[in-house]
């Protein structure tokens, strides 16, 4: 029976070379994408303005087919909360918990080798190219605490890296391994040529959301004004869509940038107080309210949405406020800049 491993692969460029290399080696891969619920690049297709340049195709997908490899996407959000919620070895710049977050998944990895028979895992980790997951002690940490202490070949930069099972038991040729490290994406793309990868995924930023300052900046407004416990995968969602503007402590409003949004919006108006701009284009806005809002939080909350209407700005506007049953309308005058300035995460 042949040599398999189990690959993390994310469809990035980093480990499409990984799959790359192995299967020019000769072992048959079997490849595993997790689904957190933090994708960028999936909430983005999802969201995606039709009249500008069309998304790729989910690039794991694409290198499963190409290199002719099974790939499985598991979906792991909802047990992935307490990772982001409570990690045990913090934060990196945002509120991307990536020591922890790896150990989470190489631990699915260990259980998912037993599933597939596979021998080793493998991911397109370079070596001092994330700052808090990627230098020695950060990988060494990762693999002792997800009980996979020389099970991970990371191909990319193997020859720089102690030598792993596979190397040892002779599954693998060290010598066609890579050496890279660094931040730098040049040396991959370099690699992807001499491979004659010519339709090879664009090196991009972060594709985790906890990586992105804006999403991080309202989940920590999240935190600040709840329990941490208390995040849902709905929460986790609505994070990621529309103008978010924190009014109080109590207060929070979240109003559509776009057609998607605004219809995506009206799917999550249960609980939610909805404000509306009956004769005018305008976005949709829902309020998360704690309690009983007073007469002028309400008058506050349709003067943000009329400032988001076409409406004129100068005259008064009609807005309808909704919560469950109850429908009132109101006279406003749109909210001006400065106090959306203040209010906007």
């Amino acid at each position: 029976m042949g040599v398999k491993a189990l690959g993390m692969l994310s469809g990035g460029l980093d480990s499409t070379l990984a799959a790359k290399i192995l299967v020019d080696l000769g072992v048959e891969i079997v490849g595993i994408n997790f689904s957190t619920g933090f994708c960028v690049t999936e909430h983005t297709r999802n969201f995606k303005d039709e009249t500008k340049k069309p998304l790729r195709p989910n690039e794991a997908l694409r290198l499963a087919a190409d290199l002719n490899f099974k790939l499985h996407i598991i979906d792991i959000s909802k047990n992935y909360l307490p990772v982001v919620t409570n990690p045990k070895y913090g934060y990196g710049a945002n509120m991307n918990p990536c020591v922890d977050c790896r150990i989470f998944m190489f631990k699915h990895m260990r259980e998912l080798m037993k599933q597939f028979d596979a021998q080793f895992i493998f991911t397109g980790e370079v070596l001092g190219q994330r700052p808090m997951s990627q230098h020695r002690h950060a990988l060494k940490t990762i693999e002792c605490d997800s009980q996979l202490t020389g099970l991970v070949l990371r191909p990319l930069s193997a020859g720089l890296l102690d030598p792993t099972i596979p190397e040892v038991k002779g599954w693998v040729d060290r010598e066609k391994l890579l050496a890279l490290s660094g931040r730098s994406r040049k040396p991959q793309m370099s690699v992807a040529q001499e491979l004659k990868m010519e339709d090879y995924p664009q090196p991009a930023g972060g594709c985790c959301y906890l990586a992105d300052p804006q999403y991080s900046k309202k989940l920590k407004d999240f935190f600040e004004n709840n329990e941490k416990t208390d995040l849902t995968l709905e929460d986790v969602i609505m994070l990621k869509v529309g103008r978010h503007l924190r009014l109080s402590t109590q207060i929070k409003a979240v109003v559509g940038r776009n057609e998607k949004e605004n219809n995506f919006l009206k799917a999550y108006e249960s609980g939610r107080h909805v404000f509306r701009v009956p004769d005018h284009a305008s976005a949709h806005m829902l309020a998360e309210i704690k309690g009983e809002p007073s007469r002028a939080d309400v008058q506050t909350l349709a003067g943000i949405l009329a400032r988001y209407s076409d409406a004129p700005k100068e005259s008064s506007v009609r807005v309808e406020h909704q919560f469950g049953e109850n429908i009132e309308t109101l006279e406003v005058l749109a909210m001006d800049e400065a106090s959306l300035a203040t209010w906007r995460l």
